[in-house]
């Protein structure tokens, strides 16, 4: 039973100046004024771990490298954790008056996966040809953490005389005695848990975030990635728009002015083709009007002409029987007066009046004729060059 707890350890995960003296947990005492001050400012609450300012970062990025060459510059310890990830703040710890490096320095990692990838193979590696130690930011991490300037913090050497257990260097022994429990509980110092230690040659793990926060962070770094993705997309997509506005610009440009110049002569064509159209209309109409005018002038003049014939006509007509009628009354009258060379006179008379008369008629009946004849063939003439037209 001893032989398997004499490699059996277990690691604090809540700090305590009483039990941090102790090299298996179980002291109830302190054996040093130093564990004696680290008390009194615990039991008073007198430090504050979150209210240093120069303390910045994300405490589960961050490690604790201790053990440094005092001439390990930032530079150096730079280049040599820079081999686990990308280091995005790193802090060397230097005296206030000398400026000399106090042997520790703070490192924060851009991932956690990072952090525990040199958490796990920086430990006890050489820088500056001094092996370092490598532990998680305790600090912001352990409840009631008391650093070593004020009598607690963990590790050490023999030759100071000050040891502290519980921690990755110097963890716990299992207890080889009875473990007083009543006593632990009263001060508040958690007990070994029995049953449930761990092998010296083992690595304790670092605390983790809880599992909420993490999805939210990964959820946020998500929408964020996506969003990033849509709005380089989106800013590809509109320049690209861009470019093939412009290299298109003058070619619409070209075929646009094209567009508007052809626009405008079928506009003006069109416009040109109506008012041709119009106007031949216009003459069309006046040639029509101006040749029924002359149909009816033509027509009311072959009838005036017609009705003047007639008139005549009917003048030596009635004339002529008129005549008739006074010669058979004179001969009536004076038929037994009148001597036959008097009769003969009167006959000649009357024969040649009559052949007279009708001379003239149709002297003037041969010229209606031609005229209405001369009037027909213009206007058959005139009727030709407006159907032509």
């Amino acid at each position: 039973m001893r032989e398997t707890k004499v490699n059996s350890v277990f690691y604090a995960k809540s700090y305590h100046p009483i039990q941090a003296g102790s090299i298996d947990g179980t002291d109830i005492l302190p054996h040093d004024n130093a564990i004696y001050r680290a008390f009194l400012c615990f039991s008073a609450g007198l430090y504050d771990p979150l209210g240093d300012p120069k303390v910045i970062g994300d405490p589960f990025c961050t490690l604790f490298v201790g053990r440094l060459s005092h001439s390990t510059t930032e530079n150096t310890l730079l280049k040599a954790m820079s081999k686990y990830g990308k280091v995005r703040n790193l802090r060397l710890v230097r005296d206030i008056v000398t400026g000399a490096s106090r042997g520790y320095a703070f490192v924060e990692y851009g991932t956690e996966r990072e952090m525990r990838r040199a958490y796990m193979d920086a430990h006890h590696s050489f820088i500056d040809d001094s092996e370092i130690i490598v532990d998680y930011n305790r600090q912001q991490l352990m409840p009631g953490w008391i650093p070593r300037r004020l009598g607690g913090g963990l590790g050490g050497r023999k030759e100071s005389g000050q040891l502290r257990f519980g921690g990755r260097e110097r963890p716990f022994r299992a207890p080889l005695q009875s473990v007083p429990f009543d006593e632990l509980k009263r001060l508040g110092i958690s007990p070994p848990p029995e049953g449930r230690y761990m092998s010296r040659f083992g690595v304790p793990s670092p605390p983790r975030r809880n599992q909420s926060s993490i999805d939210r962070e990964e959820g946020s770094s998500h929408r964020r990635s996506s969003i990033d993705k849509e709005e380089s997309r989106h800013r590809s997509r509109s320049a690209e728009r861009e470019e093939r506005y412009r290299n298109r610009s003058p070619r619409l440009k070209e075929e646009h002015s094209h567009r508007s110049s052809s626009v405008e002569r079928e506009e003006r064509h069109s416009k040109r083709s109506s008012r041709g159209k119009e106007e031949h209309s216009g003459k069309w109409h006046s040639e029509e009007k101006e040749g029924r005018h002359r149909k009816g002038n033509s027509v009311d003049r072959s009838g005036r002409s017609r009705e003047n014939l007639l008139e005549r006509e009917d003048h030596h007509y009635a004339k002529g029987s008129l005549d008739r009628e006074k010669h058979k009354e004179k001969r009536n009258l004076g038929d037994m007066e009148e001597t036959p060379q008097e009769l003969f006179s009167e006959v000649e008379e009357y024969s040649n009046r009559s052949s007279r008369d009708r001379k003239e008629a149709s002297h003037k009946g041969h010229k209606h004729d031609s005229r209405s004849d001369r009037h027909k063939r213009r206007r058959s003439t005139t009727q030709d060059s407006s159907f032509d037209r």
